[in-house]
């Protein structure tokens, strides 16, 4: 069942300079001191609001204001806006992502973008062992010094996008089974960096023999997007047709702009995917095949796909083809759920 966060909100926005900070003329964290001073007892009165619903049934424990500033002003740092990076101030949510995610004494977890760490001390807390990669050296660096005690904790400096996952995975799942024999698949539970989220989907879904459930903090309008999609409208898309064949997604809760530095202009939500195993995926006879199909489709997303899939066959094969599938000759991209696009799949496969 889907719950959801509700906070009434007394904080001030921020100047519109700090949303819209580049590189080169972000504020320095002197300069934030003063507001996020103000903000840090705001987001602490808020707590005690009574129109305010905790999800998950986590403890409510003091915000991660302090530690965060406290790690970034270590390391002179600020936000990098061509990162994407928004740090969680607020500790209850994290403590409610590793919730959604079930973590547990003897999981293993990847994080995505693990910032100054706030959420990566909530995983080992909790008994799990962490493979983080972060891109930013200094951030690497940051969280490589703090949990430097830990044997559970491993962070690689790479892009994400462009990493071997699937081989940094096989090698610590390799390694770990060899330890402890009851050990099925990893989690992914991250609050990741907004402009790489589709891209994070994309990757890890498919990977439903590695692990069990994905849990990412993601915008909030990218959550529904990818989570309630509508047929027939303009925000059903091919990547809502691979997230229901790889998953089975579930959108938990929204996280307010506030709890983030610097706030960005939109809020965020958590939206948890539990993989489906290989072996549960729909029957097709090639997903790459498959997805061909779906994405040659969505290119003429107006057009009905007698036209759009004519560089597969003659428009009155394609016809026949809907016919046999059971969906109107007329039928549009945008009408077929994910059933009708796997019959469609496989009745023109057989021709």
């Amino acid at each position: 069942m889907s719950v959801v966060v509700t906070i009434t909100s007394t904080i001030n926005s921020s100047p519109s300079s700090w949303m819209n900070n580049g590189d080169n003329n972000s504020p320095s964290l002197r300069e934030t001191s003063a507001y996020f001073s103000r903000r840090s007892s705001n987001i602490s009165l808020l707590r005690k609001k009574k129109n305010k619903k905790v999800c998950c049934g986590g403890k409510s424990t003091d915000d991660d204001y302090h530690a965060t500033l406290k790690s970034l002003n270590s390391r002179g740092r600020f936000p990098r806006k061509s990162l994407g990076q928004h740090y969680m101030l607020n500790s209850d949510i994290n403590d409610q992502l590793a919730a959604a995610a079930n973590v547990k004494e003897g999981d293993f977890v990847l994080e995505i973008g693990p910032g100054t760490g706030s959420l990566t001390n909530v995983l080992l807390n909790l008994g799990a062992s962490v493979l983080a990669i972060d891109k930013d050296p200094h951030m690497v660096d940051l969280v490589r010094e703090r949990f430097q005690g830990s044997h559970k904790f491993k962070v690689l400096h790479e892009d994400f996008v462009k990493s071997h996952i699937r081989s940094h995975m096989l090698s610590f799942l390799e390694t770990r089974n060899l330890s402890h024999p009851d050990f099925s698949l990893a989690k992914v539970v991250s609050n990741l960096p907004f402009n790489i989220s589709t891209d994070v989907v994309k990757l890890l879904l498919p990977m439903g023999d590695l692990f069990s459930h994905v849990v990412l903090l993601l915008q909030d309008e990218a959550a529904l997007r990818l989570v309630e999609p509508a047929l027939r409208t303009s925000e059903y898309r091919p990547i809502n047709i691979l997230v229901n064949f790889y998953s089975e997604p579930e959108y938990n809760f929204r996280v307010p702009r506030e709890n983030f530095f610097p706030q960005p202009k939109v809020d965020a939500a958590v939206v948890t995917f539990k993989l489906k195993h290989p072996r549960d995926y729909p029957d097709v006879s090639s997903t790459k095949s498959f997805f061909s199909l779906v994405n040659s489709a969505f290119n003429g997303k107006r057009k009905m796909l007698r036209k759009s899939l004519q560089h597969l066959s003659s428009s009155p094969e394609i016809e026949k083809a809907l016919g046999v599938a059971g969906l109107p000759v007329t039928s549009r991209p945008e009408e077929l759920t994910l059933g009708d696009f796997v019959k469609l799949h496989n009745v023109i496969g057989r021709e």
